[in-house]
């Protein structure tokens, strides 16, 4: 059960964590996490405000494409409209309010299963029945609230911020640190949603952090990791990375030998990129793979997870053969990361819980712990 921790606790807490320089940090306070406070905090002033990636846009191609999710509390659909464009909208009726689409699908027209309200799919009102009667009613007057929506290097970007800068803008950094992987063209393979029991921070300092990856990952990729080759310099402003070098013989996970713009160790360079919030990228010159997290209070996240090949490997006789393998210990990687993170959020309800000092190899997280204190304490 989570402590009864007032946010204003638990923010202050987390202030006092972060004044401590790296090199003498400890990981963040347990009421970081278990403060149910402090989650409803967060929904105002990181949810409610940043960028959250909700897919590939790919996944979102055609006329009429949609997908529904709950933001901040808000329910909202993400379609590409007839004329081409992806736009995020209200998923609610302005007739008597009730929510209309539900998961994903394609439709020509929106329609509420109430009564039967119908919605362009730019969200101006189509058709209303019996309506004629009401002097006051004027169609022209109905249209769906819109929010911020951008594609960025393949991603479908949402913010309910009608101020957020462009993501473009935002994370421009990122754009330039990878711009000769090319991600934008990557196509999604897979995508599927899930729900985890434990906080949301504890996946994202898990993906964050790679110190975990011999142990937790001992059945499948542990073996493969060498904590003296990982590289984890200081965070940007709004995002932190580290990178490991893949061996050459794992042939999808290193440029293809007619990708002639990755030179040198970035040939076989795997990138571990972080964009706060909730952004979890995983990126290879042939392959990608990702998690954008939604938390359902303080004890449960909502993940979405998937992943695609760069072009640069279509066609190739053996590429779904391998992929599929590697598609396979993806979800092998996901139940260790499933059991690491439960155990600890279990363990952080203990009243003996107390935060450890942090190793050189988990300088992200000691990055996000100071964006998350200066977005919460703002």
């Amino acid at each position: 059960m989570s402590q009864v921790i007032d946010a204003q606790t638990a923010v202050a807490e987390l202030v006092a964590n972060v004044s401590t320089a790296f090199e003498k940090a400890r990981a963040m306070p347990k009421s970081v996490y278990t403060s149910e406070a402090l989650a409803e905090l967060e929904t105002k002033k990181i949810f409610a405000r940043e960028w959250i990636c909700v897919g590939r846009s790919s996944s979102l191609e055609n006329p009429g494409d949609y997908l529904t999710l709950h933001l901040a509390g808000e329910p909202i659909i993400v379609i590409r409209d007839q004329n081409g464009t992806l736009r995020a909208m209200s998923n609610v009726c302005l007739h008597r309010m009730s929510t209309m689409l539900e998961g994903r699908g394609n439709k020509r027209v929106i329609t509420c299963p109430y009564h039967g309200w119908s919605y362009n799919t730019d969200g101006c009102l189509r058709g209303a029945p019996a309506m004629k009667q009401n002097v006051d009613f004027s169609a022209s007057d109905y249209r769906l609230p819109h929010y911020r929506c951008e594609e960025w290097l393949g991603w479908v970007m949402v913010s309910l911020n009608k101020d957020a800068r462009p993501v473009a803008e935002e994370f421009g950094d990122v754009e330039a640190m990878i711009a000769d992987y090319d991600l934008g063209s990557y196509r999604e393979a897979f995508s599927e949603d899930f729900v985890w029991n434990t906080n949301w921070k504890i996946l994202a300092e898990n993906f964050m952090e790679s110190y975990h990856l011999p142990v937790c990952h001992a059945g499948t990729i542990g073996g493969l990791s060498k904590l003296d080759e990982m590289i984890c310099p200081p965070g940007e402003k709004n995002f932190n990375y580290h990178t490991i070098l893949k061996d050459p013989s794992f042939t999808i996970g290193v440029a293809h030998p007619k990708n002639t713009r990755l030179v040198g160790e970035r040939r076989r360079m795997t990138y571990l990129l972080a964009l706060y919030p909730t952004l979890l990228i995983t990126l290879t010159p042939g392959y990608f793979w990702y998690l954008s997290l939604q938390p359902l209070g303080a004890s449960k996240v909502q993940v979405h997870f998937g992943g695609g090949m760069s072009p640069d490997f279509l066609g190739d006789a053996d590429t779904e053969k391998h992929f599929n393998q590697l598609k396979t210990l993806l979800d092998e990687v996901n139940v260790e990361d499933k059991g690491c993170t439960e155990r600890v959020y279990r363990g952080l309800c203990s009243s003996a819980a107390k935060p450890g000092h942090l190793s050189h190899l988990e300088r992200p997280n000691y990055d996000f712990a100071v964006w998350l204190a200066d977005r919460l304490s703002a």
